[in-house]
């Protein structure tokens, strides 16, 4: 009997030693074996999550270093559910008397229940911090801390358990961009919505370059678990071509004007024609861009949030200079060249009149651009012919993109033989700026080409940027070169006496200048209404060496019709204003520099 009790108990110590050499077994597999580094990530997956670090984004100046937009540090505020002797009563009312007077968009009591509701749970696996308020200010957060310090100081003899406290909040700072300007080139600029992703102007053309490069890393559930905060570059900082002295007169000025003229809206932009550089350009509506959630409302669908650059539309007669460009570089006419004006003449079967239906008799080319006459300029475009006339249009980029900086450039429209909706009369309406869609930009540029010699710049507002510690000037780019440099400087001549000998209302007393009048009917469903007219005047200056282009457009102005009247005026008050800002002296001072009296 001895010998099977020793057998038994010899075969069961065997079995618990056996299971014993298995479960250790087990423990170390699942310690240092393959299965081991599964397990360990999946552990990880409760207690970490994958969490994206966005670098602060670039910041944006004007040419001379004034802030435009920037970054400003909020908030986002948590509570750690494990917090033992959290407050839900506590916490809540504290949130919603801090948080929701600035954000009237906000019920307080719901608010309230919300944040209570968050508090009072449990932690679990998966959720140990909850999100209960985002782009807390600084001040909001001051507040609170406040809130806190007279809740230790009031309750400081009462039990744990029934103190009211803060006790578990968290306040993780991140930026948020913001405008220290407001309004002044909204439209240019564009906005950063909450996410991060810039809308219109500037905001949105060089988004990837002003983000930069984010990066994702798992990241501990629990926020007192963090350590170290990865080292990501900042986006790059941009140094834009606008003056904003120069950029808040143009904006002022155009305010004005559309005040004076009961005109519904209008754009002045201002360029270095050598160049160019956008020095300012000025549109309506605009838009304090920290409220950028106003947007939608001021900008309605098929609003554009810059017109200079987004909405096309029939310039009128500021177009003469295009067609008498081409026409003089072409040959097909010279300054000297006359024309009997009738009052009126026959294309394509339809019979064009001068703006007055007048019949101004014999005119050279300056006379026809002096008086902005229709009926001259179909002529020289029927000497041009129809190939060389739209041939020299493209090369100014009429129809095309001028490739500005800037989002949403649309390309206007200049239809040509061939299309199914072109007809021969258009030609002739073409050539003085009806029936053909163009932008402010493009303008612009084209007529820049005029003013700057025969070489038309590409336009644009990025100067610089500045990437790790390293400024980058960003090179010109010539677009083309549509004109001879002989036919330019004609041409500025021309339009220079232009103005003198019909003593315009665009001179500026001690500068010349060069520049046309544009008055355009404006199409509807029904034809052209001879009562509603876009007003408009491009001009550039001092003739010898023009620092400065300028270009006024008014819509539908009430108190007259007549570009020469309500927009010429205001070229005069813009280039004015340039000189003393920009400390250019009058052109005798400035010749008797460069001739060294």
């Amino acid at each position: 009997m001895d010998g099977d009790y020793n057998r038994r108990y010899l075969l069961a110590g065997l079995v618990f030693v056996t299971v014993a050499v298995v479960i250790v077994a087990q423990i170390v597999r699942l310690q240092v074996g393959p299965v081991a580094v599964a397990l360990r990530k999946q552990g990880d997956s409760y207690n970490q999550q994958l969490h994206t670090f966005y670098p602060a984004r670039g910041e944006i100046y004007d040419r001379w270093g004034h802030l435009l937009a920037g970054n400003e540090t909020v908030y986002e505020v948590g509570i750690d559910l494990r917090t033992k002797g959290k407050s839900p009563e506590t916490i809540a009312y504290v949130l919603s008397k801090v948080l929701i007077p600035g954000h009237p968009e906000y019920d307080s009591q719901a608010y309230y229940n919300d944040v209570f509701t968050i508090v009072s749970s449990e932690p679990t696996t998966t959720t140990v911090y909850s999100v209960l308020a985002d782009f807390v200010t600084q001040k909001e957060v001051d507040e609170i801390r406040q809130w806190s310090q007279q809740y230790d100081a009031l309750y400081r003899n009462r039990r744990e358990k029934d103190r009211p406290t803060l006790t578990g909040l968290a306040f993780r700072p991140h930026y948020q961009r913001t405008y220290p300007e407001k309004e002044l080139g909204s439209n240019m600029i564009g906005f950063v919505s909450r996410e991060g992703v810039g809308y219109f102007g500037v905001e949105a053309a060089y988004n990837p370059v002003l983000s930069g490069e984010p990066k994702s890393i798992w990241m501990p559930v629990d926020p007192n678990d963090v350590g170290e905060m990865p080292d990501i570059p900042d986006g790059a900082s941009l140094i834009l071509t606008i003056d904003r002295d120069i950029q808040a007169m143009v904006e002022q000025t155009l305010d004005d004007a559309l005040t004076e003229t009961g005109a519904v809206g209008g754009a002045i932009l201002v360029t270095d024609p050598r160049s160019g550089e956008i020095l300012a350009m000025a549109t309506t509506p605009r838009m304090d861009l920290n409220q950028y959630w106003e947007a939608s409302r001021l900008f309605p669908a098929r609003t554009p949030f810059n017109r200079a650059v987004s909405t096309d539309y029939e310039p009128g007669s500021v177009f003469k200079v295009l067609t008498m460009a081409a026409a003089l570089d072409a040959g097909a006419v010279k300054p000297e060249t006359t024309f009997y004006d009738t009052g009126s003449i026959e294309i394509g079967g339809y019979w064009i009149h001068n703006w007055n239906y007048g019949a101004w008799g014999e005119q050279t080319m300056q006379g026809c651009l002096q008086h902005s006459l229709n009926v001259c300029l179909t002529w020289v475009a029927m000497q041009l012919g129809n190939e060389k006339f739209y041939d020299y249009m493209h090369k100014f980029g009429i129809g095309h993109r001028t490739g500005v900086d800037l989002a949403e450039e649309v390309p206007g429209r200049l239809k040509i033989p061939g299309d199914e909706d072109w007809y021969e009369v258009e030609l002739g309406t073409n050539s003085f700026g009806q029936g053909v869609a163009v932008t402010p930009i493009q303008m612009v540029t084209a007529v820049g080409a005029v003013a700057n010699g025969g070489k038309m710049m590409q336009p644009h507002i990025l100067r610089a940027y500045v990437d790790r510690g390293a400024q980058y000037v960003m090179p010109t780019n010539v677009l083309g070169t549509p004109i001879t440099e002989k036919t330019a400087r004609t041409l500025s001549e021309i339009l220079a006496a232009s103005l003198e000998e019909e003593a315009s209302s665009a001179l500026i007393p001690g500068y010349r200048v060069a520049g046309k009048t544009g008055t355009a009917s404006i199409s509807t469903p029904n034809g052209y209404d001879p009562n509603w007219t876009n007003a408009s005047f491009v001009g550039w200056g001092p003739v010898d060496d023009p620092k400065f282009l300028v270009y006024i457009w008014l819509e539908l102005p009430s108190t007259a019709e007549w570009g020469s009247v309500v927009a010429a005026p205001v070229f005069s008050k813009v280039f004015e204003r340039l000189v003393v800002l920009t400390n250019l002296p009058p052109d005798d001072v400035r010749m008797q520099v460069v001739n060294g009296q």
